[in-house]
């Protein structure tokens, strides 16, 4: 019996030298392009290194207690951000969704509105608003808002048009209206897909609430600018430290609760 491995066809050879020349090529042209040189850092980062070993740490932890309270507004951010979206992503999602829109025409136009806020970063929309209205958490909670609904809708949507063909046209030709279309038909088939992309939004508003906080939208994010702007890198590098414990943790509990609905699925 032959036990040999089998390689790569004469093909593939082909395909993945091409790939990886293609690749390099684009390389090196960016970094022609930019004036990058990718091995800078590697020998003549000299003073990198200096600042992050004698000046960034060790890492120092001030006022505890306004920490956490920056923490509980970050979290409380991404949540509420996220929930309002769920809820306006789904109202939006089943007239968007050719499957269940009583609007074909402008389903269309609803769903190219979508993909062209889903293309605007949640930064982008904090700089556009704080400058329009201000700074404050009030703003911030508005920009992580329109990004997530952009998510969320387009992802419903997506989840909506994968639905059987067999369970709408049954509630079709039953003489089912629009509402009821959507809470026998829509909701049913597709509620644990709803939950895992809302959770999965929820792991990124906590990333986005921190950045959205830096520029003015308060949280963690809010105090770890302060820190920098006043040079006091230590405490920079705890808050640091902090933002990446709670991403872990939000990210593990996410991860488990999606496991806990799948199972009970």
């Amino acid at each position: 019996m032959d036990h040999r491995i089998p390689v790569a066809g004469r093909r593939e050879k082909r395909f993945y030298t091409l790939f990886f020349t293609v690749l390099l090529a684009f390389f090196t042209v960016a970094t022609l392009l930019t004036q990058y040189n990718p091995f800078q850092l590697l020998f003549q980062g000299e003073a990198f290194w200096t600042f992050l070993t004698q000046d960034f740490l060790p890492p120092t932890l001030k006022d505890p207690a306004g920490i956490l309270s920056a923490i509980l507004t970050t979290v409380a951010l991404a949540v509420s951000a996220t929930s309002c979206a769920l809820v306006l992503g789904f109202v939006a999602a089943v007239f968007a969704s050719p499957r269940t829109s009583i609007f074909p025409r402008g389903a269309k136009v609803l769903r190219a509105l979508v993909t062209l806020v889903r293309n605007i970063p949640s930064l982008i929309w904090a700089f556009i608003l704080f400058s329009a209205l201000g700074i404050g958490t009030g703003v911030a909670f508005v920009a992580l808002t329109i990004s997530s609904f952009a998510f969320m809708t387009r992802t419903f949507i997506e989840v909506i048009d994968e639905l059987a063909d067999s369970s709408l046209e049954a509630l079709t030709a039953a003489g089912a209206n629009f509402p009821q279309k959507v809470a026998h038909g829509v909701v049913p088939n597709c509620l644990l897909d709803f939950i895992e992309w809302y959770l999965y939004c929820m792991e990124l508003n906590i990333r986005s609430s921190t950045i959205v906080g830096m520029v003015g939208g308060g949280g963690i994010g809010l105090v770890l600018f302060t820190y920098i702007k006043s040079f006091n890198y230590p405490a920079a590098a705890g808050i640091i430290l902090i933002i990446a414990a709670l991403v872990i943790a939000v990210d593990r509990l996410m991860a488990y609760t999606r496991q806990k609905v799948l199972n009970e699925a």
